[in-house]
């Protein structure tokens, strides 16, 4: 691998022995991805706070004893607790200071204490064809599909590394023909234009897409113009749930496919695909379908709802209370910028830092839960044995407030 003279003196221990030992481990991972060089990147995001058990704990430890520092401003992803609201995440010891511990350990190596997925939501998003290095999957996916910016699918360890260096393989998504469409997927006609303007209706077209393309990175043909960041994010999750998709063209939509043969950079698709009517009632389904009317609680914001998304959950709980637990879960900086209080007392629980589907704060273990998100209803019967009933927003939240499970089944049927 070409390394450069600021490489070399990094990895031989110029920049302290921490950095020595992410450099080296960064080049045995860009030889193995076939990176010829590394290059610079302006700012990390680092996946791996959330405790699995001691060696995420050990590893930034490690680098911590070493004196590590970020060499790139960089924002932490969610963890194990809830600062803002103890007790919340019912986390017995020793594993809840084993999560205190490896969070404290980022933190003391100039990380910002964000803890959030969604980290395209805080005041300074990475701009187009800005070369980042991002971990946490719906995060990667809508780096590079919404904001233009560039990161390949960095994964935990690897994401303190080029944090530590300032360095990520050049390579993948990073590159003009990484970032080039190889399957088209053409929304069909019969679809509802209405169920395509709810983050449900994208999540399903996102489920199909993640299990059709895999890791390829598609152009989607036929989505209303004006969805949104949020409708895009959802969109995203599922696709990098479903399958290992880190990013995707919207024809017409995302800054780097104003056309169709842009996305295509010049080339030809190796496949086509059709989205239909079916294939999303089905997508619905498979996420989450109910046996019955029983309701336990609903569980919204996975990725972490936008201040969009909590101003018109507010704005349902204050119309219609809920009657089941609403747990909603928000980045810290958006709570902050928001009425917790006013949310609160309309029937909410926030949960910030972390997210339900991957540590106990819904009660009712094996409960039903209803959910718009494909992320969280993939995971969470595996992470938390919760069973999910997938449906809209505005359904969550009617049902909610019903104390029973209501879906509007014509929204999915073919027009």
């Amino acid at each position: 691998m070409e390394l450069s003279a600021d490489e070399r003196a990094i990895r031989d221990g110029g920049s302290g022995e921490a950095a020595a030992i992410a450099m080296r481990i960064l080049m045995e991972t860009a030889e193995v991805m076939g990176a010829p060089r590394l290059l610079r990147i302006t700012r990390a995001h680092i996946d791996g706070c959330l405790s699995h058990g001691e060696a995420g704990s050990a590893f930034a430890e490690l680098l911590r004893s070493h004196g590590g520092r970020v060499a790139v401003p960089t924002t932490l992803n969610v963890s194990s607790l809830d600062l803002l609201h103890p007790g919340r995440v019912r986390l017995e010891e020793p594993d809840a200071d084993r999560a205190r511990r490896l969070m404290d350990a980022y933190v003391a190596m100039g990380c910002r204490p964000t803890w959030t997925c969604a980290p395209y939501q805080l005041a300074d998003p990475p701009g187009l064809g800005e070369q980042i290095a991002w971990a946490e999957s719906n995060a990667i996916v809508f780096a590079n599909s919404v904001l233009g910016a560039r990161t390949e699918r960095y994964g935990d360890f690897i994401d303190a590394c080029c944090a530590l260096t300032g360095r990520a393989p050049a390579v993948g998504l990073h590159t003009n023909e990484g970032r080039r469409a190889r399957v088209v997927v053409r929304i069909a006609p019969d679809v509802r234009p209405e169920l395509l303007a709810t983050s449900a209706g994208l999540a399903a077209v996102g489920h199909v897409l993640g299990a059709a393309v895999e890791g390829r990175v598609a152009a989607i043909v036929g989505l209303p113009p004006a969805t949104d960041a949020d409708g895009l994010k959802a969109l995203g999750a599922a696709a990098a749930s479903s399958g290992a998709v880190a990013m995707f063209h919207a024809v017409g939509i995302t800054p780097e496919a104003p056309y169709l043969a842009a996305a295509l950079g010049g080339g030809e698709p190796e496949a086509e695909l059709v989205v239909d009517a079916a294939a999303l009632r089905a997508a619905r389904d498979e996420l989450g379908a109910p046996d019955g009317s029983h309701l336990d609680a609903v569980s919204l914001g996975t990725p972490h709802a936008s201040a969009l998304e909590l101003a018109r959950i507010l704005t349902a709980l204050e119309r219609e209370p809920p009657s089941v637990p609403v747990y909603v879960n928000v980045a810290r900086d958006v709570l902050a910028a928001s009425d917790e209080a006013r949310l609160v007392a309309a029937g909410a629980t926030p949960v910030s830092d972390t997210c339900t589907y991957l540590v106990p704060v819904i009660a009712d273990r094996g409960g039903r839960v209803m959910t718009d998100s494909a992320k969280w209803a993939w995971y969470a019967p595996g992470t938390i044995g919760l069973r999910p009933v997938f449906a809209t927003t505005e359904e969550c939240l009617r049902s909610a407030a019903l104390g029973r499970v209501q879906r509007d089944d014509a929204l999915w049927e073919p027009r």
